[in-house]
């Protein structure tokens, strides 16, 4: 007798087997009182009715095998044999040579028939879309009926019209599987062929086989991930009318359930069965192209793209967290599908820009988890939808969405660290866009050109690609590296779009946008050790309020916040809050620059600051004239600038006094820069502890710390009184 294929199986399973033979054996029984009616007319009859019945079960063994594809076998099976059951003696052993062999067992690789059984059970695991394949087979089987037995097709239709009626999408996971059977062995469907509804037992039995590890055969089971990836499509489309589904889901604990397992046992089965290989630099391998893995590769790319459908309708943090951090897992089986990583990769940059921080994190270790493939078109779309998302996210900024902002600028810095060659190409054309946008407004000169440059977004993107090339250009790392970054020569093109923009709109509303290209400016000085020329700007900002002609007038307005202002609000122009704040700011940023290494580390740093004291001595004496003239209506800032930039000028005159003991005993010329270099490096590491500025600049940093503490405390309604020291 031959081997029972699935779709006999399937068949067998669906509760109409039972029903079937109950029928055939009717139709028999009538058969053979018929023949013998016949034949007690007489001998002959007799005779002639027993040479009848012989001649119909001849006709019913020559019939063609049911079910049976004659690439797998060229036995027959008779129609008898298939109603009578006769292929289920083995089923039990079948099921377990099946377990087997998706298991990788080798134990029966030398037999014809488990060889057959493990390609057609291979083959079950190809894709969801393609699990009602038998179904519409079978279905095409019982249309033949009618050709073949005639006479039993009709019996069919008088008696038994639901067997004809069958319905391939009512069997959701037809397959042999004795969990979704009753006492009686049959499937527990309704009686109207409607989805059945998943239950948490359900699932427990679907659990054991995939972590059994006191099974073996049935560890990490391929049979009952199928199964429970099925469910999770119904789940991750349960609410949409258009989609066909295999379950339903009424209940949310098993929804819950439900996700929550699929999401975590998915990748421990995959890893031992297709394993990738991770490479010493980070990055992965994609799994080898077994026949294992073609087979897969199918159904891990439709539970792929189901997880990147559910991401959309999750609401839960917690189970969104799990699913991002789970899918990431995955994407070393998926990196061949340039659609589903595009999808993906949007899905995690969407919720990495609108996110709560712990979501924002999670999608963007998803993202790293992409870049780490070793593909460069991956890396490629990766870094030019991340810096467009991060340019559309910072549109606006307040003080809300600023700490979302810097979270995103400091992810996407690391994500275009990660390959140097590639993200040179995008930060080159990206520096580029950004000085045209600055050309332009300084050709055309008009309020609305002006607007190209000074808004958030060009603000934000000066910082952004300051964040990535003080990252990949650190001095430190360089050192050790023992090479320059080769996005080095980048340096010197963003700091002249910076220094551009700043000198575009000099009037004094537009300071605090001046301020936040500074502090951008100020970062990339201190991480690659590069010298930017700031003190004139610095000193135009603090001279333009310190001068006898900037008499601030009194106010009653709130402090500004500069951290999230760009331009000056026309009730804050020539206030005494506007002038203490902007001169406060710029103090800070001037102490935060003359103690760069590259500025206070130079063995010439008495000789820098003696035209920044100069001129800042000048502004302050011209107040003082001021003042001894009796020009009480033009003096310039009150007490409290002046107090600012008086101690200011003392501490760094004390370090230039500093620096000076420090260089007394140097023996070498200024033209042996191998040794200029080599004692700077160690004046470097003592300027924070040692210098009076560095004193100064650290007293400052606290002071600073404290009064945001406190002014997010005000914010947050828990102390109203803001109390200075």
């Amino acid at each position: 007798m031959g081997k029972a294929t699935k779709a006999t199986k399937r068949f067998a399973a669906s509760g109409q087997l039972k029903k079937t033979i109950q029928a055939r054996h009717k139709h028999k029984e009538l058969q053979k009182k018929f023949q013998k009616r016949r034949g007690n007319k007489g001998g002959d009859a007799k005779g002639k009715g027993r040479s009848t019945e012989d001649h119909d079960e001849d006709e019913e063994d020559k019939e063609v095998e049911v079910h049976q594809p004659a690439k797998e076998s060229k036995k027959k099976m008779t129609v008898d044999s298939f109603l009578n059951g006769d292929f289920m003696d083995d089923s039990d052993a079948d099921e377990q040579d099946d377990d087997d062999m998706a298991s990788g067992s080798d134990e029966s690789e030398n037999e014809e028939d488990e060889d057959a059984v493990l390609s057609d059970d291979d083959g079950s695991f190809a894709s969801v879309d393609e699990l009602d394949e038998e179904g519409k087979g079978h279905l095409l089987e019982l249309s033949k009926l009618a050709e073949k037995d005639p006479e039993f097709y009709k019996y069919l239709q008088e008696n038994d019209k639901e067997l004809l009626n069958f319905n391939p999408d009512a069997l959701p996971d037809a397959e042999e599987d004795d969990e979704g059977e009753d006492a009686d062995g049959d499937v527990a469907m309704d009686e109207d062929d409607k989805i059945p509804v998943l239950t948490k037992e359900q699932l427990k039995k679907w659990q054991k086989p995939l972590l059994q590890a006191w099974i073996p055969l049935l560890q990490h089971s391929l049979r009952a991930l199928r199964k429970l990836l099925i469910a999770f499509r119904s789940a991750a489309h349960m609410n949409e009318e258009d989609q066909v589904v295999a379950w339903s889901i009424d209940s949310a604990s098993v929804f819950n359930k439900l996700v929550v397992t699929t999401l975590r046992y998915t990748p421990v089965v995959l890893e031992h069965h297709v394993p990738y290989k991770t490479l010493p630099n980070g990055k992965f391998k994609p799994p080898t192209q077994t026949q294992k893995f073609k087979t897969l590769q199918k159904l891990i790319l439709s539970h792929f793209n189901n997880v990147t459908h559910i991401l959309s309708s999750l609401t839960d943090e917690d189970q969104l967290r799990l699913a991002l951090t789970e899918s990431a897992k995955l994407v070393p089986y998926i990196t061949s599908s340039r659609k589903a990583v595009k999808a993906y990769l949007k899905k995690c940059l969407e919720l990495w820009s609108s996110g709560s921080d712990t979501i924002r994190v999670a999608a963007f270790l998803s993202v790293r988890r992409l870049a780490s493939s070793t593909d460069e078109s991956i890396m490629d779309n990766i870094h030019k939808s991340t810096y467009l998302t991060l340019v559309r996210s910072s549109k606006a900024t307040s003080v809300h969405t600023l700490p979302s902002i810097n979270l995103m600028k400091n992810s996407a810095s690391e994500v275009f660290c990660m390959d140097h060659p590639t993200a040179y190409q995008h930060a080159f054309g990206y520096i580029r866009q950004l000085a045209i946008h600055l050309r332009n407004s300084m050709k055309i000169k008009t309020k609305e050109a002006y607007k190209q440059v000074y808004n958030w977004q060009f603000a934000h993107c000066i910082d952004f690609w300051s964040i990535v090339l003080a990252r990949a250009c650190d001095a430190e790392s360089e050192r050790k590296n023992g090479k320059q970054s080769v996005l080095r020569p980048l340096i010197y093109p963003l700091v002249q779009v910076a220094l551009g923009a700043i000198k575009l709109v000099p009037n004094s509303r537009s300071h605090p946008f001046h301020l936040q290209i500074i502090r951008s400016l100020l970062h990339l000085t201190k991480h690659t050790h590069t010298y930017v020329p700031l003190s004139a700007y610095l000193v135009s900002i603090l001279s333009s309020y310190i001068a006898p002609s900037s008499r601030p007038k009194p106010s009653t307005l709130r402090p500004l916040d500069l951290d999230v202002l760009i331009r000056v609000p026309q009730q804050y122009v020539k206030t005494r809050v506007l002038s203490e704040g902007i001169v406060e700011e710029t103090i800070y940023l001037f102490a935060e620059w003359l103690a760069s290494p590259p500025v206070h580390g130079s063995i010439g740093f008495p000789e820098v600051v003696v035209p920044i004291v100069v001129l800042l001595r000048k502004s302050l004496k011209g107040h003082a004239m001021g003042q001894t003239n009796g020009k009480a209506k033009n003096v310039g800032a009150g007490g409290k600038e002046h107090g600012l930039l008086k101690v200011f000028l003392e501490r760094v005159e004390e370090s230039a006094k500093w620096m000076e003991e420090k260089r007394k005993n140097v023996q070498f010329s200024p033209s042996k820069l191998g040794d200029v270099q080599d004692w700077e490096r160690g004046i470097k590491g003592k300027i924070e502890a040692e210098s009076p500025l560095g004193k100064y600049l650290k007293v400052q940093r606290k002071t600073r710390e404290k009064r945001r503490q406190l002014v997010e405390k005000a914010r947050k309604g828990e102390d109203e009184i803001l109390e200075e020291d």
